[in-house]
């Protein structure tokens, strides 16, 4: 089973941490993560592209010429597509990009992530992060501690409020709770640090 030294909040060492194997040491499956990458990018698109077909772009009410005898082709109305300012034929509409991978092919992603990230040596585990309050020069301090000035996803307990609103106003880290922990925001960010109770919640809840 991988282990990975558990810290504390002033950088030092409180022992060791052993990690699950059915969540931290499976074989990635690559396939699978681009599957998943791909769906949640595909639900990040808003799909407000529109453009105006012929029934909604304004005049051409009048034929602009008689339909015989003038010589040239025979015209209904000068909003037809070919014409220059015309509707726009099979143009993109609102529509959801938004579709759903099945739930084992979900957490198949995540645990490959989690594991991917076990491998590289990039994940953090801390006994816990207090803080007094809402500081987020001490949430500095402790990145600075942990030696982490890359981008960081972290990952706490619910009620941890104080140390949720110190991390929000740092460029590159993001804070979420266990059971939001995705496979595009571990991608997106080159370090996983956990506190320890909620390595426990993201354990039990993909093992």
């Amino acid at each position: 089973m991988p282990t990975v030294t558990l810290f504390k909040q002033d950088g030092t060492q409180a022992g060791e941490v052993t990690l699950n194997d059915a969540v931290f040491g499976i074989e990635p499956n690559k396939s699978v993560l681009f599957d998943a990458i791909t769906m949640q990018r595909a639900s990040l698109r808003q799909g407000t592209h529109a453009v105006k077909n012929r029934s909604a772009v304004r005049g051409g009410g009048a034929k602009p010429w008689r339909q015989k005898g003038t010589g040239r082709a025979r015209q209904g109305s000068i909003r037809s597509p070919q014409w220059r300012g015309g509707g726009i034929v099979f143009g993109p509409t609102p529509r959801s990009y938004s579709y759903k991978l099945p739930r084992k092919v979900r957490r198949l992603a995540i645990r490959s992530i989690l594991s991917l990230r076990a491998n590289e040596e990039a994940i953090i585990v801390l006994d816990g992060l207090t803080f007094d309050a809402p500081k987020t020069k001490e949430f500095r301090a402790v990145l600075n501690n942990l030696d982490v000035n890359k981008k960081a996803l972290v990952v706490l307990e619910e009620g941890n409020e104080f140390a949720k609103l110190s991390a929000r106003n740092i460029p590159g880290v993001k804070v979420v709770a266990p059971d939001n922990v995705s496979v595009l925001d571990v991608v997106a960010h080159e370090k996983l640090i956990m506190t320890k109770a909620a390595l426990d919640i993201v354990e039990g809840a993909l093992q």
